[in-house]
């Protein structure tokens, strides 16, 4: 059934400190000591790893938000050292053992099966045409292990979401070094501060504000206009509206159950370092 907007917003605010766990030292500190150079090593290829042997240029595409060249700097590399079969696996196990570090005696409560049951009924419920990543990870088995479990539904949810606000940033023209500057402005920081461009030229960074600022989205100041806040907005509810599907297995009272269920382990989940 339909529910609200605000209502699948606040599960996009629930899922993300838990799918985000992927992204923190356990996993980081496995795919070193499989052979990867550094950080970004890892996360492309753990997050690639669904689409298989695609060449940057897709998973660029895909990824949408990446300078150009960046992909190209892990991809095809890591899969001279890993195959995205293990990657998958290796990203699974130490997103799972991550999660059940930072939530404590929450995973092993009698609540979180019935969370992870809800979360992946959602999940693997929602259109896959037009969701590239989300496809990708639909294909692969759902985990037995409750945490892994809810971390793979998390995760399943955030990339079905992702993939539909890439579809909403294209729609309102705005690409994907942009879509982090304007981020950055509404998180109140220079775009040079913003971790995943500050390592950009500054004169890249400078001319993609420019560009922006000509439009009528960023002031002088580097602070959105009433245009850019706007265009921002309609992003936003765009993005939950093309992520609402997701939810409709659900009857209300399953939604605010998992909403309800899902609050303290997110809460737990935020406090990692990621």
């Amino acid at each position: 059934m339909p529910h609200s907007l605000a209502k699948v917003h606040r599960m996009f605010e629930l899922v993300e400190p838990i799918a985000a766990v992927t992204f923190s030292d356990v996993p980081n500190e496995a795919f070193l000591a499989l052979g990867m150079r550094n950080y970004w090593d890892g996360y492309f290829a753990g997050r690639a790893a669904p689409l298989g042997l695609a060449p940057a240029e897709v998973v660029h595409a895909v990824f949408y938000n990446f300078a150009d060249g960046e992909v190209a700097r892990h991809i095809p590399w890591v899969w001279g050292k890993i195959t995205p079969q293990e990657a998958i696996a290796m990203r699974e196990q130490g997103s799972a053992a991550a999660l059940r570090q930072v939530i404590g005696k929450l995973a092993d409560s009698p609540g979180l099966v019935q969370v992870a049951d809800l979360a992946t009924r959602a999940a693997v419920s929602a259109p896959t045409e037009g969701r590239a990543l989300y496809a990708g990870l639909r294909r692969l088995a759902v985990p037995e292990e409750p945490v892994a479990r809810l971390w793979h539904a998390a995760t399943l949810l955030r990339e079905h979401r992702g993939d539909g606000h890439n579809v909403a940033l294209v729609t309102h023209g705005i690409g994907g070094t942009e879509a982090h500057v304007l981020l950055a402005v509404s998180l109140g920081m220079r775009a040079e501060e913003f971790g995943r461009i500050h390592h950009l030229p500054k004169a890249q960074l400078a001319a993609v504000v420019d560009g922006l600022r000509g439009r009528g989205l960023v002031d002088a100041a580097g602070g959105f206009t009433d245009a850019g806040r706007q265009t921002r907005q309609r992003i936003e509810s765009l993005t939950d509206d093309l992520a609402a599907p997701a939810y409709d297995v659900l009857s209300a009272d399953e939604l605010d159950e998992l909403i309800a269920g899902l609050e303290p382990i997110a809460n737990a989940a935020q406090t990692i370092d990621d």
